[in-house]
C-alpha cells in the first residue's frame, strides 16, 4: 500500500495517544502530518505527559502524548507496507512522568515482526530506528513486556526508501540504527525532513581533535544515498596531513558488530586526498576523494570491537596524499538477526480478515505463530520444515462470542486441519469450500463436539424456525400485496397535508395490531416518555419543520435543559400501526453505538405517536458532500460504516437497515457522522431467514438489484446500498442521473480506463491521494457486485476505509477538518432527520 505525507511518497507518521478528533495534525517545523494511532493498534491506553514536560512548543507535539501497554506480554502496531519494498522505521519514546514513576527503571524489548530488534531502557528520551525490507502487505512492530515496567511509545514513523539505498539490507537482513552523525556542523538542531527526503535524523558531531571545514558550493550527488546537501557542505579533517582521523564509539552491547556507512565530499581544492580506511583492526582499502562530488564507502561485513569494547573508524593518510583525511558524515548500524520463523503471509492476511470480521478480542497482534511464546490464542501452526514460513493448521474459536454467518475466509486457510467454532452464535450454511479444505480432511466442530464436515447436519432449532418462517411468508404474499395495494389506493384519495402544517391527530390505520396508546409508560423501556402537550411546548407548537421521512414529519425542538432534539411525528400517510411503533421503540432502546443516532424518548398518547431523537446540527451527507474534501468525506462514511457494522453483528440479533443512503447519514459537531432511520430496520436470525417484503424498503438508486430476483433483504443488501454511497463521495454524483443511467454502471465504464481522475469528483481539483481514492472506488465496486455472495462484509469495508483515511490524512496539502467545518458553519441548515 503506498502512503503519502507532506507531498513525499512513502511516509506514515503516527502520533501515539493522539485522540481521533485531533487527527490529523501538522507539525509546524517540518510540515509532516501526524495521524492518530487508532487504526493501527488494538490494545493500550492513551496518556499525556505530566504538566511541565509538555514544553516542546508547537513543534514535536508528538512527545506530548503516548500510548502505554499495561496489559499483555506483546502489543503490536500493524503498519501497511508494500511487499519487497525497503523502509526506515523509527519509534520515539519520551516518558514525561506520565504515570508518576521513575522513567529510568523502565525497560522493554522491541520486535520487528518475529525478530528481536533491541531493548529500550532509560526511556527518559529514547528513539529506535531500523531499516528493513517488507515481507508482506503489512508488518507488525511490537513492544514486549519483559518485566521491567510498562512499555509505551510516543510516535511510530514509517518511511519508504529507494530500493538502491543501503544495499546491505535485503529480505534476509535488517539493520538497527546505532548512530548517524553530521560532521563539522555548528547546527544545534537535528537535520531531518524536509532537508532529508527520507526523514533520517542527522546529529551534529565535532571535536577539538578535528578541524571543522565547510563550503557553500554545490556538491554533485554522485551516489544513491541522497545525503542532504547541507550535510555534504560541512566536514571534519585531521589537523594535518600526518595525523590520523579517528572516530571512536562505545556501544553497550559487547556483542555489537557494526555495519558502517561513510559519506564523503571533498570541497577544499582539487589536490589529492587519499587515505586507508580501517574499521577496528581490519583495513578495508585505500580511498581517494573526488573534488565537489559526493561518494560513499560501506562495509560488506561486520567487525568485532577492539579489545572487546570499543569500535574505531580510522582514516590513515597515505604517503602520497597532499591533504589530510576528511569525512562529512557517517552511519553505524547493528544487525537485526533473522533467526525466528514467520507465518505464511497469505495466512496472516486471511486470519487478520477473520479477526476484523468477527471483532476477535484476544491476544491477536503481531505474527500469529511466532515467537512461540507469544503465539495467538487458539492458533496452532505447522512445525515449519520448509524454512522461513509456517502454515496455520489449527484454529480454535470456540466460545468466542462470534456472531453472524460462517465466513468464507476460513476456507482461505488452505492448510487448516482443525477448526472449532462451537459455543458461538453463528448461523447460516457451512460453506462447501470449507469442508473441502485440505483435500476434504478438515475436522470442523460446530454446535457440537462432532465432526460436522463428515456427517449429515440437521438444522438447528433457529435454522428450522427460519425455514418455517420463509415458507409461511411466501404463501400469503399475494394476499398481502393486494391488501397493501388497496390501502395505497385508499390513501391516495385522502387530502394531502402541507408539510409545514402542524401535525393532525390521525386515527391509526386499520392494520394488524391497530389500537390506541393508553398513556402508560412502555414496559422495560428506560427512555423518557413525553406527553403530546410537552412536545407542543418543546417544538413551539411544531413551528419549525426540518424534514420528512417514512414515519412522518420531523420538527425541531428544545427540551427544558436546552437539549436540542428532532421530533418525528407519525403522519396520516404512515403505514405504522401501534404494534409496529411499539416494536420499533423496543428495538431503538436496545441499540447503542456512537455512530447511530440515539433515541431520547417517545410519545404514545391516544392517536399521537412520536419518536424523539438527538438533533444532528450539521444536516446530512447528501446535502453537503460536494463541499467537502476527500479526507472529510472518507471520515464521514467510515463513521457510518462502523454504525452499520454494529447493526449487522453487534446486536443480539443482526439488524438489516433496509434504507442506507447518503441522506440517512447525519452530521453533528466536528462533522462526526451517525446512521439514522435504523428504527425501520428488521432483525433476522440467518441468511435463510432474511426479511421478505412485498413493500420493498429502500430508496431509488440505492436498492439491491438482487432483491428483485429473490424477494429477500439481507445484510448484503445494506452493503450494496452503502457501496452506492461510497460512489457518491468519490464522484460527487447522485445515484441516478437523467440520461446517464445508474452510478454503478457509469463508474464501471470509467474504472475500465484505469484513470482515477475520470472517476473522481472534479470539485476536488485533484487534491487527493490517488491510492486513497482508488481504495474507496475499489471498495465501492466490491460492495455493488451484482451477486450478493461477491460482496464484502461491513467489517471488511470498515478496514478498507480506515486504510483509505490514513492515506488521505497523510497528504501535505490536505485541507484540515477545521477548514471544512468553517465552510459549513454558515451553509449547513437544520437536520432533515
Amino acid at each position: 500500500t503506498a502512503i503519502h505525507v507532506a507531498g513525499q511518497p512513502g511516509f506514515l507518521s503516527i502520533d501515539c495517544g493522539l485522540e481521533a478528533e485531533f487527527s490529523p495534525r501538522k507539525d509546524d517545523d517540518t510540515g509532516i502530518v501526524y495521524v492518530s494511532d487508532g487504526p493501527y493498534v488494538d490494545g493500550g491506553e492513551n496518556h499525556k505527559v505530566a504538566s511541565g514536560y509538555d514544553n516542546w512548543g508547537t513543534s514535536n507535539q508528538h512527545y506530548h502524548t503516548l500510548r502505554s501497554f499495561p496489559s499483555g506480554l506483546r502489543n503490536c502496531y500493524t503498519l501497511p507496507t508494500e511487499s519487497g519494498a525497503k523502509y526506515l522505521l523509527r519509534l520515539q519514546f519520551y516518558h514525561g512522568d506520565y504515570d508518576g514513576k521513575i522513567s529510568s527503571s523502565v525497560q522493554f524489548d522491541l520486535h520487528l515482526g518475529t525478530n528481536y530488534w533491541e531493548t529500550c531502557k532509560n526511556v527518559t528520551y529514547w528513539w529506535s530506528e531500523a531499516i528493513f525490507v517488507a515481507w508482506a502487505s503489512s508488518v507488525p512492530v511490537c513492544l514486549v513486556n519483559t518485566g521491567g515496567g510498562t512499555p509505551f511509545v510516543n510516535s511510530v514513523l514509517l518511511r519508504k526508501l529507494d530500493a538502491t539505498l543501503y544495499p546491505q539490507v535485503n529480505a534476509d537482513r535488517s539493520m538497527a540504527m546505532y548512530k548517524r552523525a553530521n560532521m563539522g556542523s555548528s547546527a544545534t538542531s537535528v537535520i531531518r525532513f524536509p532537508d532529508d527526503p527520507y526523514d533520517r535524523f542527522w546529529f551534529s558531531s565535532t571535536s577539538s581533535l578535528w578541524t571543522n571545514i565547510s563550503t557553500r558550493r554545490t556538491i554533485r550527488s554522485g551516489n544513491n544515498f541522497a545525503v542532504p546537501l547541507s550535510i555534504l557542505q560541512t566536514a571534519v579533517a585531521a589537523i594535518d596531513n600526518g595525523t590520523n582521523l579517528n572516530i571512536m564509539t562505545n556501544p553497550e552491547a559487547s556483542s555489537f558488530q557494526p555495519m558502517v556507512f561513510l559519506h564523503f565530499a571533498d570541497f577544499q581544492n582539487s589536490q589529492l586526498r587519499q587515505f586507508d580506511i580501517h574499521v577496528n583492526d581490519d583495513e578495508l582499502y585505500q580511498y581517494a576523494l573526488n573534488y565537489l562530488t559526493a561518494s560513499n564507502v560501506y562495509t560488506s561485513g561486520r567487525y568485532k570491537a577492539t579489545g572487546g569494547k570499543y569500535h574505531n573508524i580510522t582514516l590513515v593518510p597515505t604517503n602520497i596524499s597532499e591533504l589530510p583525511p576528511m569525512i562529512n558524515a557517517y552511519e553505524i548500524y547493528g544487525l537485526i538477526t533473522h533467526n525466528t520463523s514467520r507465518t505464511f503471509p497469505r495466512d496472516v492476511e486471511v486470519i487478520m480478515a477473520i479477526k476484523l470480521e468477527y471483532g476477535v478480542m484476544k491476544n491477536w497482534m503481531g505474527d500469529p505463530c511466532f515467537p512461540v511464546k507469544y503465539a495467538w490464542d487458539g492458533v496452532n501452526c505447522s512445525s515449519n520444515t520448509t524454512g522461513s514460513t509456517a502454515r496455520i493448521t489449527s484454529l480454535d474459536l470456540s466460545n468466542s462470542t462470534l456472531h453472524g454467518v460462517i465466513s468464507d475466509n476460513f476456507s482461505m486457510l488452505t492448510e487448516l486441519e482443525y477448526l472449532d467454532l462451537s459455543g458461538n452464535r453463528l448461523s447460516g450454511p457451512i460453506p462447501d469450500s470449507l469442508c473441502k479444505n485440505n483435500g476434504g480432511s478438515l475436522i470442523l466442530r460446530y454446535d457440537s463436539d462432532e465432526n460436522t464436515c463428515n456427517k449429515t447436519i440437521s438444522l438447528s432449532p433457529s435454522r428450522n424456525r427460519a425455514a418455517i418462517i420463509s415458507i409461511s411468508v411466501v404463501v400469503p404474499v399475494v394476499v398481502v400485496a393486494v391488501l397493501i395495494l388497496s390501502y395505497v389506493i385508499w390513501r391516495g384519495k385522502k387530502p394531502k397535508i402541507s408539510k409545514h402544517d402542524p401535525p393532525r391527530e390521525p386515527e391509526l390505520p386499520n392494520v394488524r395490531g391497530s389500537r390506541k396508546c393508553q398513556g402508560d409508560p412502555l414496559p422495560n423501556i428506560e427512555n423518557r416518555q413525553f406527553t403530546y402537550k410537552e412536545l407542543e411546548k418543546f417544538t413551539n407548537k411544531f413551528g419549525r419543520f426540518i424534514g420528512q421521512g417514512g414515519f412522518g414529519l420531523v420538527y425541531y425542538g428544545r427540551l427544558e435543559d436546552n437539549t436540542e432534539v428532532a421530533v418525528k411525528m407519525r403522519s396520516e400517510s404512515s403505514s405504522h400501526g401501534l404494534d409496529e411503533f411499539l416494536a420499533e421503540v423496543q428495538s431503538l432502546t436496545k441499540v447503542h453505538h456512537s455512530n447511530l443516532v440515539s433515541l431520547v424518548g417517545y410519545c404514545c398518547e391516544k392517536d399521537h405517536l412520536a419518536l424523539v431523537y438527538e438533533y444532528m446540527s450539521r444536516g446530512n451527507l447528501c446535502d453537503h458532500l460536494r463541499d467537502l474534501q476527500l479526507g472529510t468525506r472518507v471520515r464521514i462514511v467510515l463513521d457510518a460504516a462502523q454504525g452499520l457494522d454494529y447493526l449487522h453483528k453487534g446486536c443480539s440479533l443482526p439488524i438489516i437497515h433496509r434504507d442506507v443512503k447518503s441522506s440517512n447519514i447525519l452530521l453533528g459537531q466536528n462533522l462526526r457522522a451517525k446512521i439514522a432511520d435504523f428504527g425501520l430496520c428488521k432483525t433476522y436470525l440467518s441468511d435463510t431467514q432474511t426479511h421478505i417484503s412485498t413493500n420493498a424498503a429502500g430508496s431509488a438508486g440505492y436498492f439491491d438489484p438482487e432483491y428483485y430476483h429473490t424477494g429477500r433483504l439481507t445484510k448484503s443488501s445494506d452493503v450494496y446500498s452503502f457501496g452506492v454511497v461510497l460512489l457518491e463521495i468519490a464522484t460527487g454524483e447522485p445515484p441516478i442521473a437523467p440520461s446517464h443511467g445508474h452510478i454503478v454502471q457509469r463508474v464501471k465504464q470509467m474504472v475500465a480506463t484505469g484513470n482515477i481522475s475520470s472517476v473522481a469528483d472534479a470539485r476536488l481539483g485533484g487534491s487527493y491521494e490517488v491510492t486513497s481514492m482508488w481504495k474507496v472506488v475499489d471498495t465501492a465496486m466490491a460492495c455493488t457486485s451484482d451477486a450478493a455472495i461477491g460482496r464484502p462484509t461491513m467489517a471488511a469495508v470498515v478496514a478498507q476505509l480506515k486504510e483509505s483515511l490514513a492515506l488521505e490524512e497523510a497528504r501535505q496539502d490536505r485541507v484540515s477538518p477545521v477548514s471544512d467545518t468553517a465552510v459549513l458553519v454558515s451553509t449547513f441548515g437544520p437536520s432533515a432527520r
